[in-house]
């Protein structure tokens, strides 16, 4: 005894230990893999606001080009007195044109010299040349279609913002050059449009010419730039011209940035979007943050909830040695009682936690890394998989909270296949007899909780026989459950083609009225303590429960018991389904829509990421109500809802079920560790993905999902 005590103590130190030394190795894999996270959810808003940015500069552009096409057509043959005698009425219609389009500040029609014919801004226009400017001796010697020019400030008299210029070539009929069309653009019109789209801290966006003069920034610059072709930016462009991601200090004002760049389709002309890397890393210090936030109240109360303990188990076991019986009875009552309702609590919370272990592994193993790294990465977050899983289902099976697992078996020939096991458990002293139908009597239950009900009954009916007499198993095709006094579980169950009926009959001493309607409870038991934990009966209840149906008893004192299984029956045609092996490959996606519904965004990212590399399109929402709300505006776009079951308000359950009842056909898969909900009511006909789980094994539930749609809507392939 004394050495039992001195263990338990040595176990609380190692506990306390434990509550420190963990939860500091699982921040730092946590850190670790949110820093990763949190730059790729950063490289995608980039890539967004620059899809953008480009889509607006492509436009602008596009509208200037046509504008200037259409000023050339007007003009067209039309020799410079002409146009002259027409200033008032083309003066006109220049500053509708600049009026029209905010991003212009002016319009220009020079002749063969660089003297404005007509503009946009006076009528007429002063006598002044403007042939040293770039866009127009850009057109003298040769048409270059549309140009582009550097930012330039107004020359006096006029006045205003700096602007840039984008122009074309004016040609007589035998192509000689006979002046420039030009307009003045305006750089910040581009720099309040960013302001607008880049509302978050550290956002950058710039636009410029290939050879590396700037024409628009934000944050504004008070100064001209213009980037060297042979710098970092300009050899990064140069390798991939067209579009690109890099993390490079700016030149203009050396802060380090994440900047994604695009090229303007025809125009030399490129648009970037970025962060700075200092606001990347604010963003996961504030996510870091919040696990600190609760991490840290949490570990300190555990850490000292431990040390008391500690304190007052020592103190107790000084003075326990009188009460030692009395409480030892307690004890194992309440730790039986904690431990089943502490099991169900931590499943759910500790199962996340292994998804996300196994996700980074998928992650993890990219060839970027080398394969000593990736290999010692993956074995270790492998293992610790593998020991995280079989704890929590541990914890499940003790507490008799498991999600079930259904396949479509034969009752009759599963009983058959028991006789020799139960013979052995129920002793030679026990007579067994049973009676088994000749047609197959198919249900769709787990046949593991199935044969662990039976095993139950049976020994719940030797034990009232003290281990000696006769024990009848009987299997027959019902309607209905019988109703009556015998019916003590309180509820009405039906089945579109009946039940199929498994009856436990014992000759034991019976059970009292008195008793009837407790037999189920959770812990009730008339044995003595260390002889039965009250489990064995409600462990048949809520599988019964769990499989869509009822449990039953009749009784006798002195005249033995009767207890019956109901269980939905299948049609005789149907065939067992097959699950794949876990080793199965992974399915490519091949463009599949998925639709992820979780609330936690880091297993959510995690999902959504190693989807995506085999293929899926992905649309991630973290709340079931958003979720559905997608799926009435246009569930077209989705092949397959994924949905974790255990959300605040409305949960993964009450999704499908949604989608169900209003008649949306898009197949639902769900994914829990664990679920009170399910535990008692089951999966109700939805695809079930256990946490934790694979890639591999959710692409095929996905792909399995989604072709038995297609397969209704007659679009197999």
């Amino acid at each position: 005894m004394q050495g039992a005590q001195r263990n338990s103590l040595k176990l609380l130190q190692w506990m306390m230990a434990a509550s420190l030394a963990l939860p500091i190795a699982l921040f730092v894999i946590a850190a670790t893999i949110s820093y990763a996270s949190t730059k790729d959810i950063a490289d995608r808003e980039i890539e967004r606001t620059l899809d953008v940015a480009h889509e607006h500069a492509l436009k602008v552009f596009e509208t200037i080009d046509r504008s200037l096409a259409e000023l050339n057509e007007v003009v067209r043959g039309l020799p410079d007195d002409t146009i002259r005698a027409r200033e008032p009425a083309l003066h006109r219609r220049l500053k509708r044109l600049a009026d029209t389009l905010p991003q212009l500040k002016s319009a220009w029609i020079f002749d063969a010299d660089g003297k404005a014919l007509v503009n946009s801004l006076a009528s007429p226009p002063p006598e002044l040349g403007f042939a040293d400017r770039d866009y127009f001796y850009a057109h003298i010697d040769q048409g270059i279609g549309t140009f582009i020019g550097a930012a330039l400030t107004p020359r006096p008299p006029y006045q205003g913002a700096r602007f840039f210029s984008v122009s074309r070539r004016r040609d007589s009929d035998d192509g000689s050059f006979i002046g420039v069309i030009q307009a003045s653009v305006l750089p910040e019109y581009f720099e309040s449009f960013y302001a607008r789209i880049g509302s978050d801290p550290g956002s950058f966006f710039a636009m410029g010419r290939a050879d590396g003069v700037l024409l628009a920034n934000y944050p504004r610059l008070d100064r001209d730039v213009r980037l060297d072709p042979g710098g970092p930016v300009g050899q990064k462009i140069a390798a991939s011209p067209e579009h690109g991601l890099m993390t490079i200090a700016w030149p203009s004002d050396g802060i380090e940035r994440r900047i994604g760049y695009r090229r303007i389709a025809q125009y030399p002309i490129y648009v970037s979007a970025g962060l700075e890397t200092s606001a990347i890393r604010a963003r996961w210090f504030a996510t870091m943050g919040q696990h600190l936030v609760f991490g840290v109240p949490a570990t300190a109360l555990l850490f000292l909830l431990l040390a008391f303990a500690f304190r007052r188990t020592q103190h107790l076991q000084a003075e326990a040695a009188a009460r030692r019986e009395a409480e030892d009875a307690l004890r194992h009552s309440q730790r039986m009682e904690a431990l089943g309702q502490l099991t169900g609590g931590v499943a759910h919370d500790f199962n996340n936690l292994l998804t996300v272990i196994r996700a980074s592994v998928d992650l993890l193993n990219r060839p970027q890394l080398t394969d000593e790294r990736r290999q010692r990465y993956v074995t270790a977050i492998a293992d610790a998989v593998a020991r995280a899983a079989k704890l929590t289902s541990q914890l499940l099976a003790f507490a008799r909270r498991q999600t079930l697992k259904p396949d479509v078996f034969d009752v009759g020939q599963r009983m058959q296949s028991l006789h020799d096991m139960l013979a052995t458990l129920l002793g030679p002293a026990i007579e067994i007899a049973m009676r088994l139908p000749t047609d197959p009597c198919l249900v769709n239950a787990d046949a593991s909780q199935f044969e662990t009900a039976l095993i139950n009954m049976a020994t719940n009916a030797r034990d009232a026989m003290q281990g000696k007499g006769r024990i009848t198993f009987e299997v027959e095709p019902v309607k209905n459950v019988p109703d009556g006094p015998a019916h003590v579980s309180g509820s009405q169950v039906s089945a579109k083609h009946g039940f199929v009926g498994v009856t436990v009959s014992d000759t034991g001493i019976g059970i009292p009225a008195a008793r009837l309607g407790r037999i189920f409870e959770p812990f009730f038991t008339t044995k003595q303590v260390g002889q039965g934990t009250g489990l064995g009966l409600s462990q048949v209840f809520g599988f019964a429960r769990q499989s869509g149906g009822e449990v039953t008893v009749t009784s006798e004192v002195g005249q033995g018991s009767a207890f019956s299984l109901y269980l939905p029956r299948v049609p005789p045609d149907l065939l067992p389904q097959r699950l794949a092996p876990n080793t199965a490959p992974a399915v490519a996606g091949s463009g599949m829509s998925v639709l992820v519904v979780e609330d936690n965004i880091e297993l959510a990212n995690f999902a959504a990421d190693g989807l995506t590399e085999l293929g899926y399109s992905i649309t991630l929402v973290d709340n079931a109500t958003d979720a559905l709300a997608e799926l009435i505006v246009d569930a077209d776009r989705f092949d397959v809802v994924f949905s974790d079951v255990v959300m605040p308000g409305m949960t993964g359950l009450d999704l499908a079920q949604a989608i169900r009842e209003r008649d949306i056909g898009v197949p639902v898969v769900l994914t829990t560790g664990y679920s009170q909900a399910l535990s008692q009511e089951g999966a109700t006909g939805f695809d079930l993905v256990q946490k934790p789980y694979s890639i591999e094994e959710l692409s095929r539930v996905l792909h399995r999902a989604a072709r038995l749609r297609r397969v209704r809507d007659g679009a197999a392939e």
